[in-house]
């Protein structure tokens, strides 16, 4: 394996984020913030525990997976995109760099950011509520495979779009409306019963659960259902990326 290519790629990727700091770090921040003062004051006051945990704390995890689920798709999107967009992934795709390699260096630098993202919003909730974390090593497990399964989704994205308009497509008007109504800021419990077994075809609603559960030890679905779930979706990303190397589908033309 060519450590070298993959290390100067990722790099290369890590850089970026340090140009758009604004962008890329304070922006998430700032709105994360705001959703603290308008869920945490207006709803709060209306619904102060859910499960026994303040309402606050409980939308903890749900803010973090947001925020986790688009910046993974938008950052291993714009990553694999823009090298298309002005034309230099050929000279990527005709340098001594295998196909794994590449896709590790642009996901694995997408899912660092997000990751990253995500620590910094958790630092920036505690100043809000109080936290606890019952399964710190299973936040980390559910953390790293959300944003590696994302990213990977996001890198499919860069490749299948052919504009900025579409690029924008997946993020906007599927990842984010399946994850506010995947469980972020509510207990699917709340809901009435049809709508209990609909939103259980919301794939989002595995990763909220699994992730909230690794908070406060609370799950709207089964744990090893969620972890199935996200190593079910990652498994299917891989087999689409190499699909598309294997075809060279938007590569090659």
């Amino acid at each position: 394996m060519n450590l070298r290519a993959i290390a100067a790629i990722y790099r290369f990727e890590m850089a970026r984020t340090r140009r758009t700091l604004l962008q890329s770090i304070v922006a998430p921040v700032i709105s994360t913030s705001l959703y603290f003062v308008v869920f945490g004051s207006a709803i709060g006051s209306r619904i102060t525990e859910v499960d026994g945990v303040s309402y606050g704390a409980f939308i903890v995890p749900g803010l973090i997976m947001l925020n986790l689920l688009t910046q993974s798709v938008s950052n291993a999107s714009f990553g694999i995109y823009f090298p298309k967009f002005t034309g230099t992934i050929y000279e990527i795709l005709s340098a001594p760099v295998s196909y794994l390699e590449i896709v590790l260096s642009y996901a694995g630098a997408a899912a660092t950011k997000s990751i990253m993202l995500g620590i910094i919003i958790l630092a920036t909730a505690a100043l809000f509520v109080p936290l606890r974390i019952e399964h710190p090593l299973w936040m980390l497990l559910f953390m790293f495979l959300t944003a590696a399964t994302f990213s990977l989704l996001g890198f499919i994205i860069g490749i299948w779009a052919d504009n900025f308009e579409k690029l924008q497509l997946v993020p906007l008007l599927i990842v984010t409306p399946l994850t506010f109504l995947g469980g972020s800021f509510y207990s699917i419990h709340m809901l009435p019963p049809l709508w209990q077994k609909v939103t259980l075809f919301n794939p989002v609603v595995y990763l909220v659960s699994g992730f909230r559960w690794s908070f406060y030890g609370l799950a709207d679905v089964s744990v090893g259902l969620s972890l199935g779930m996200i190593v079910l979706f990652l498994a299917i990303c891989l087999a689409t990326i190499a699909w598309i190397f294997r075809t060279g589908y938007r590569l090659r033309t």
